[in-house]
């Protein structure tokens, strides 16, 4: 991909912008951000049947170009998931403003005041593939944490975004954010050099299928909060109430199977494998699911596909399911931590003890207990909206909202206070005294 002079020299423009405009944000009181929130909501709301009708013409233009499945589902943006993600962006507008807020609030010595405050990151760069909704989503959020955004939405979508987009700086117009804190890039040849813009963009959030986040994970030296991979496990306890099972079962592969947290593997312990696979299994065939079983789970429902070695590593994103039986709970952990994703992973049991120990063992950023992996999401965790999912060790870790996009500085005020006097032989010492 080789990329213009011209087209960088405007692009290093366009982030001039925005860092200018995010600057400014930054410093806008919490009234003022949440008249922009809302302003954005109302835009969109008039904007919505030019909206539908750019994402119909991005839907048809993607299904002529032979899209893949998982792909055109997470394109598709009806009236219900556009009306949903208006009432993300007014719940956004109800959180609490995470910046300003004094986490450490020290007296070194008289005089002398440590704080340790939260503040915007400063540029967002957001590159995702379908999805338009995490535009709005992410606009929302990067506005209430005080940040600008530009925004690299994948061709399949392009018509959506430049509506949506539209719709938000025309709210913005007529606030105290400056529409310049929004930017919208359009063309593939984009993509590289704005992973190069470690001077101007402060962090970068990709959105879309795990060979995609890896290359942006790769071309870029600017952090990156994502995840690659979704690969969710449900492991199926011998202690499993198993009507339980098989509802928690449906919802979590069916619901949405395209979602990053819809399940890809199940695991049945040996012991209620010959009572509860026949159910499951005519379950999901009624609801169109491809099942592919180890050796021990086609002895219980032979006329299914053998599950490979690849099976247990492949994020299907589709109506496919892989089975294994296994002879213990410790034998779930160990499958779910050597093929998982850290993603979200769940376990079916009335066993406290069980549920305990799987709670604690499985490395991931969502363990659940007697509940589907669908819950995995900033909206239903009560962040109002995310930005992302990520699976990494350090925080912020899962589905990611506000907090995910402020940092903090260390301010110190004093009245003349020098080192010298708190080091050599008459040293003073420090007071170290929290004022809460």
């Amino acid at each position: 991909m080789t990329i213009s002079a011209e087209n960088s020299l405007n692009l290093i423009a366009v982030a001039k912008k925005t860092r200018l405009a995010a600057l400014k944000l930054a410093v806008l009181s919490t009234e003022a951000k949440n008249q922009a929130i809302e302003a954005i909501a109302q835009s969109l709301e008039s904007a919505k049947d030019e909206i539908l009708q750019a994402n119909v013409a991005d839907c048809e233009r993607a299904t002529t170009d032979g899209i893949a499945k998982p792909l055109y589902k997470r394109l598709q943006l009806d009236e219900h998931k556009l009306r949903d993600a208006i009432a993300g962006v007014r719940d956004v507008g109800k959180l609490s403003d995470p910046v300003g807020a004094v986490q450490i609030h020290r007296e070194l010595d008289q005089g002398l005041i440590l704080k340790r405050v939260t503040c915007p990151l400063g540029v967002l760069g957001v590159i995702f593939e379908a999805r338009p909704e995490a535009a709005i989503q992410i606009v929302t959020l990067a506005i209430k944490s005080g940040n600008g955004v530009i925004f690299k939405g994948g061709k399949e979508a392009t018509r959506s975004c430049e509506a949506i987009v539209k719709a938000i700086k025309q709210g913005l117009s007529q606030t105290a954010v400056h529409p310049d804190a929004v930017q919208l890039l359009t063309t593939r040849e984009e993509i590289l050099e704005l992973l190069r813009l470690d001077k101007y963009v402060d962090l970068v959030i990709p959105r879309g299928s795990n060979s995609f986040v890896r290359f942006v994970q790769e071309n870029t030296r600017i952090p990156v909060l994502g995840h690659a991979d979704g690969i969710c496990h449900l492991y199926i306890d011998k202690a499993a109430d198993l009507e339980k099972a098989i509802a928690i079962t449906v919802d979590a592969k069916t619901n949405y199977p395209a979602a990053c947290n819809a399940i890809e593997t199940l695991l049945i312990h040996a012991s209620i494998a010959a009572k509860f696979l026949p159910k499951v299994a005519e379950v999901l065939g009624k609801l169109n699911v491809e099942l592919r079983g180890d050796e021990r789970t086609r002895e219980i429902v032979p006329k299914i596909a053998t599950a490979t070695e690849e099976d247990w590593e492949t994020e299907y994103s589709d109506l496919i399911l892989s089975i294994k039986v296994v002879d213990s709970l410790e034998d779930a952990i160990a499958h779910i931590n050597n093929y998982g994703s850290k993603h979200t992973d769940a376990i079916i049991t009335e066993d406290a003890e069980a549920a305990q120990t799987f709670l604690a063992l499985v490395n991931a950023a969502g363990v659940y207990h007697n509940c589907s992996t669908r819950f995995a999401d900033g909206f239903r965790y009560g962040f109002g909206a995310e930005v992302g999912i990520s699976t990494q060790q350090m925080p912020p870790r899962g589905p990611v909202g506000l907090e995910g996009l402020v940092t903090y500085k260390y301010q110190m005020t004093g009245n003349g206070h020098i080192v010298a006097t708190y080091t050599g032989a008459d040293a003073k010492p420090f007071t170290f005294k929290d004022l809460g």
